[in-house]
């Protein structure tokens, strides 16, 4: 259900941004509404991507790869009231510590967590997120912002978008936690909603809410130093490569572009192709082609072996 809403939300927001300023909505698509609304209860649907492993496989235990700790985050407990956007502070300015890579992942985890700016947006009992994964990943996948499971959990794509990531990821014959997951944003961004209510959808960070939390994001990617990064979603995009590097995501999508000294591949975000495949089978397969043939870029540039099979993954039979 959470799933669908934020599909919902998604497309108004693309429509508005196309210059659509009214949809008509029927009375029996208002009172269906309510009532998913009303039952949260409904698992969410997260299609199938070619290769995949069916289910998040076992933490690695290769030799020389070094994870991030899996202590769990701190839950937060801040003010009440919405943040005012546009009320903050100047992006943070620190520097890590000495140390290996674990040493200075955990001094970032626990500064990041406990950064009374993260900590105020965030809504009681929800958690500030930071990245997860290897912290030897040669490939760094990079998010927009924690959704709704994700501020729960206190973990990157953990919602359907990221179950659907976990699969491209298999599909690419790595483990998820062999790569490093991260967002630009460290909290969800807050809608108005009224007290002990759950906050329904999400909404786009602004240009000020990425910046104050791009520093912790160069941070990670000093620690970890990919090889490459893969910016998913356009305002993950954005974040990256600033607001006006691209007036739509069809204008970077496929390209390699730079960031912290990285090169960054752009490319859909998994929720896109949840939506497409409520637009038909052509229009899902042309959808994940076209990630694909992203995919099989990065693929290539970290020298990962690629099969005659994944090569023709959404091809026309």
């Amino acid at each position: 259900m959470r799933a669908a809403l934020t599909a919902l939300t998604d497309e108004l927001k693309r429509l508005k941004s196309a210059g659509v300023s009214a949809v008509s909505v029927s009375a029996d698509s208002i009172a269906a509404l309510r009532k998913a609304v009303a039952s949260r209860s409904t698992k969410a649907h997260v299609p199938a991507f070619d290769g995949e492993p069916t289910e998040t496989p076992p933490l690695s235990s290769r030799p020389g790869v070094t994870q991030a700790p899996t202590r769990s985050p701190t839950a937060s407990t801040p003010a009440k009231s919405v943040p005012v956007v546009g009320t903050l502070p100047p992006p943070p300015v620190f520097t890590l510590p000495a140390g290996d890579k674990t040493t200075r992942w955990e001094w970032l985890r626990d500064y990041v967590l406990t950064h009374p700016v993260c900590t105020k947006n965030v809504r009681p009992g929800k958690k500030v997120v930071l990245g997860v994964g290897s912290l030897e990943a040669k490939i760094m996948f990079v998010g927009e912002a924690p959704g709704a499971e994700e501020e729960v959990r206190g973990e990157p794509f953990v919602g359907p978008a990221g179950q659907l990531l976990t699969k491209m990821i298999g599909a690419m014959g790595v483990k998820r936690e062999e790569v490093y997951i991260a967002n630009v944003m460290n909290w969800r961004p807050q809608t108005p909603t009224p007290e002990g209510v759950e906050q329904v959808g999400n909404r786009e960070p602004t240009p000020e809410e990425m910046a104050f939390c791009l520093p912790f994001l160069r941070a990670q990617i000093e620690i970890v130093n990919p090889d490459l990064i893969v910016a998913v979603g356009a305002t993950a995009a954005r974040g990256l490569l600033g607001s006006s590097a691209f007036r739509t995501l069809g204008d970077v999508r496929g390209q390699w572009k730079l960031f912290a000294g990285k090169p960054v591949m752009v490319t859909y975000h998994p929720s896109y192709l949840i939506r497409q495949e409520s637009m038909g089978p052509v229009a899902e397969r042309k959808a994940k082609r076209a990630v694909w043939e992203d995919l099989l870029k990065v693929m290539e540039r970290a020298e990962l072996m690629i099969s005659d099979k994944q090569r023709g993954y959404f091809l026309e039979k």
